[in-house]
């Protein structure tokens, strides 16, 4: 399973590793992704999800609830 954040999209970046002498070498920039349990009062349920640390703060701020409406808008299955 790729590395991804269910809430917010973000996916690892890439670039170089500059060292000391100026020698390039390619990486990756992964995203702090957790695996997550929410409990959904609507469906008296867990949902489990992988997110973001940032991801968990929109969670945070908007709720639960709004934020799998807009998963299953986009075709999520959740």
């Amino acid at each position: 399973m790729s590395v991804r954040c269910q809430v917010t999209g973000r996916v690892p970046g890439h670039g170089k590793q500059v060292s000391h002498s100026q020698q390039r070498t390619s990486r990756r920039w992964l995203p702090n992704v957790q695996r997550r349990r929410y409990w959904l009062p609507s469906e008296q349920r867990w949902v489990r999800l992988r997110v973001s640390a940032k991801g968990i703060g929109t969670i945070d701020r908007r709720g639960i609830e709004a934020v799998v409406a807009e998963l299953r808008a986009r075709g999520e299955r959740v």
